[in-house]
């Protein structure tokens, strides 16, 4: 399951009072009543003929039986039992004009009695099974929302907009994280990756981030972010040895953007950003790389900050490396470089969905990672928040796009 974090959805399902629109999604039937049972009345009608001209050879009525199974599959506990009802009173009826033995009759009766319960059964199994399985669901996008808010997002400083795709179709988040705060002292990003993959690396992807959003609005230095992210890297790496599991590192870029225009960055073993502008596109050097969060320890030199060029207009990408790391059916690597030069004068949503598209393309759909990009681009002076129109970030955001 790709996620592009827009969290719009395309079509509106019937919400029910005091649902959850997953459970009211379930529980709302598919196929309206009129359409159902005129196509059943239809069907009824076409296999009363055709036993009746069969003669006592073969019936065919009997098979009516397996409509509510079929029912079952799509239809609510409603709509199952009014068409098991109307299917035990046709294939009863049908059974006592036959004719027979009162045991044959008695035997035909009871056993469309019980396909008629089981196929009720059946549905209301279902939809329990359906509506623990939306709840969950539920319950894990309220999660993803703590762990990854959804994008874009704008601050006074950046609007961001972004692409995620955990690697595990069937989960929502995995162990590449980001997170944009607007803070006394500007905005401050991160985008990092975590070691390994699976829930133990979405907790310590959840450490990080709850310790960014902490000290970037507490910490007046982008060196002390990056101290608290790494203190917060170190004690879940603490409390990992002590329950079994393995520690793990995290590699990070935290840029910080003032109202001034300038752009700080502090990169703890993460891939360089790119930076898009005036149709070029090409790495931004960065030369002071320390070791990622959660090995400081392990090096003598004290993380530092250096400046960033980030004109206005231009779109400053950061990824992490299921991008850089794609390969294709021969195990070529992603061209991202090249792929960028194309797309230098795209604005931030048609570059992310260019990108996107193209490495879904370039991989086959087959992903071997967790993607996570950023695309920013600063806001114009003198714009903020407050005075933009009120439909949320993502309008306002898009005022900024370059569309």
């Amino acid at each position: 399951m790709t996620i592009g974090l827009q969290h719009q959805p395309k079509t509106r399902e019937p919400v029910l009072p005091g649902l959850d629109p997953g459970e009211a999604a379930v529980l709302a039937p598919r196929v309206g009543n009129r359409p159902l049972f005129g196509g059943l009345a239809l069907l009824i009608a076409v296999i009363v003929l055709l036993d009746m001209g069969s003669g006592d050879e073969l019936r065919i009525v009997p098979l009516l039986v397996v409509v509510p199974a079929l029912v079952s599959v799509f239809g609510t506990v409603r709509q199952t039992v009014g068409v098991a009802s109307w299917i035990m009173v046709v294939a009863v009826i049908s059974r006592l004009m036959s004719g027979g033995t009162f045991w044959d009759i008695t035997s035909s009766v009871l056993f469309t009695v019980l396909a008629c319960f089981l196929g009720v059964g059946a549905c209301k199994l279902r939809i329990r099974h359906a509506t623990e399985i939306a709840r969950l669901r539920s319950a894990a996008v309220a999660l993803q929302r703590q762990i990854l808010r959804p994008l874009p997002i704008l601050t006074d400083q950046v609007a961001a907009h972004g692409t995620y795709a955990p690697i595990e179709e069937d989960r929502l988040v995995g162990g590449d994280i980001y997170e944009v705060v607007q803070s006394p002292y500007g905005t401050r990003v991160i985008i990092g990756d975590v070691q390994g993959k699976g829930l133990a690396a979405i907790g310590a992807g959840f450490a990080v981030l709850g310790a960014f959003r902490e000290a970037a609005i507490r910490e007046p230095t982008l060196t002390g972010v990056v101290d608290a992210l790494e203190d917060a890297v170190a004690r879940h790496n603490a409390f990992s040895a002590q329950t079994g599991e393995i520690e793990r590192f995290v590699t990070a870029l935290v840029l910080g953007l003032d109202g001034a225009g300038r752009v700080q960055a502090v990169n703890c073993g993460h891939l360089p950003p790119r930076l898009l502008h005036d149709g070029v596109a090409g790495p931004v050097p960065l030369r002071r790389t320390s070791v990622p969060l959660g090995m400081a320890e392990l090096s003598s030199e004290a993380r530092v900050t250096e400046r960033l060029d980030f004109p206005p207009g231009a779109t400053l990408l950061m990824f992490t490396d299921g991008v850089t790391e794609a390969r294709d059916a021969a195990g070529t690597f992603y061209p991202l470089d090249t792929r960028l030069d194309r797309w230098a004068g795209l604005g931030p949503r048609e570059l992310l969905d260019a990108l996107h598209a193209d490495l879904e393309e370039f991989s086959g759909g087959v992903r071997r990672d967790d993607i996570a990009v950023l695309a920013l681009r600063r806001t114009p002076s003198g714009v903020h928040r407050s005075a933009l129109p009120g439909r949320g970030a993502q309008r306002a955001a898009e005022v900024f796009s370059g569309r």
